[in-house]
């Protein structure tokens, strides 16, 4: 006859769960988001943010196993406030943290001191929004981004405003951030460089705090330009429309896709009117692309209850790029999927992403629109 003490040793074995069979625990991989949540830029940054949650919600849910251990997937947001100081502080937090990548930043001011952050700690990145040629240029290997670059952008607005909206005299005006001066400085070399016998009449600079443009267009408007380009964001072009109003100034406004939102419209009011304004969305898709473009922002309005601004696809794409470059290479370790994201091929929702030496989209595509009875309106796909 057993003894109680054994017969209850025996039950406490039986009950017990053999370790060889007990699953393993997932292995979390962490995707950092930075950009500006707070200030001018938060909504734009905000839809970054957005974008990169789709993205990594639908990951969790198809259950993705690495090397036979099932991923858990994290996002770690970060505001930069677009200051490049706070950027390169966010970028040491999210290496320290040890982020396998980083969809981010927004603007090109904090892009770049970021970039040699994760350069130097072996971290991946792709921007989905800063358009500077000096990001990707500088010889990192982790620096990738999926919209088209400034040099792309600038000689396309140029060639637009010349030969389609056919600008003799053009103001050109820029916010004097990385991105805002950038940009203008390749649009007037794309001015510089056209044939259709048109020249810049006014160069003038703002800032990115900006909100009374009163002496700058006064001069610029004793030119008459036709067109007025200007580098920088919404929020401060909205204003400058209300003046130019104001002003009398009939001169069309051209600029990049940092005033190409949905929040134009609101910023500007009745400034706004139809085919005032000319901008393009450093990416795009046409024909049966379309369609899961449409769905996507359908998907991302239906779950934030806000419209997509311009940069949510492009950081969902990121996402995506890093989990395939990932199941490629059967690892998260970045020095292991590095390579594979180098090469990497994926058709997304902003168009087919594959990359050029230098981290730099293949074919980059560009998107013009206008806005007609307040609403953000596409006129066609350039490559």
């Amino acid at each position: 006859m057993h003894s109680p003490a054994i017969l209850a040793a025996a039950l406490v074995l039986a009950a017990a769960p053999s370790h060889a069979q007990a699953p393993a625990k997932p292995l979390q991989v962490k995707i950092g988001t930075a950009s500006p949540l707070s200030g001018t830029g938060a909504h734009q940054g905000k839809d970054i943010e957005n974008g990169a949650r789709m993205a990594i919600d639908e990951l969790n849910a198809k259950g993705i196993v690495l090397g036979g251990r099932k991923l858990q997937w994290v996002l770690q947001p970060e505001d930069d406030a677009a200051d490049p100081k706070t950027g390169a502080a966010v970028a040491q937090k999210l290496v320290d943290a040890k982020v396998a990548a980083v969809v981010g930043h927004l603007n090109s001011g904090t892009t770049v001191p970021a970039s040699k952050i994760y350069a130097n700690a072996g971290i991946p990145q792709i921007s989905p929004a800063a358009t500077t040629p000096l990001y990707t240029h500088q010889g990192f290997k982790t620096a990738f981004r999926v919209v088209a670059n400034d040099n792309l952008v600038g000689r396309t607005l140029a060639s637009y405003s010349v030969n389609t909206l056919k600008a003799k005299k053009i103001a050109v005006i820029d916010d004097r951030t990385a991105f805002g001066q950038g940009l203008a400085d390749e649009f007037v070399k794309g001015v510089k460089a056209s044939k259709g016998g048109a020249s810049v009449v006014s160069r003038q600079f703002t800032n990115d705090k900006a909100t009374d443009f009163n002496a700058i267009l006064t001069q610029i408007r004793a030119r008459d330009p036709d067109v007025i380009f200007y580098g920088g964001m919404d929020a401060v072009a909205g204003p400058m429309l209300k003046q130019m109003k104001a002003l009398g100034l009939r001169a069309k406004l051209v600029s990049g896709d940092g005033v190409c939102s949905e929040k134009m419209p609101q910023l500007a009011g009745d400034a706004l009117v139809d085919d005032k304004v000319f901008c393009v969305v450093a990416g795009g898709v046409s024909g049966p692309q379309e369609a899961g473009m449409q769905a996507f922002t359908q998907r991302y309005q239906q779950r934030y209850k806000i419209p997509l601004q311009t940069y949510a696809p492009y950081a969902y794409d990121a996402v995506m790029v890093f989990a395939k470059a990932m199941q490629t290479a059967n690892s998260s370790e970045p020095a292991k999927f590095l390579p594979a994201l180098a090469g990497i091929e994926y058709d997304g929702v902003t168009g087919h992403i594959a990359f050029d030496p230098k981290g730099d989209l293949k074919n980059a595509a560009l998107t013009l629109y206008t806005y007609r009875k307040g609403q953000k309106t596409k006129l066609q796909v350039l490559r």
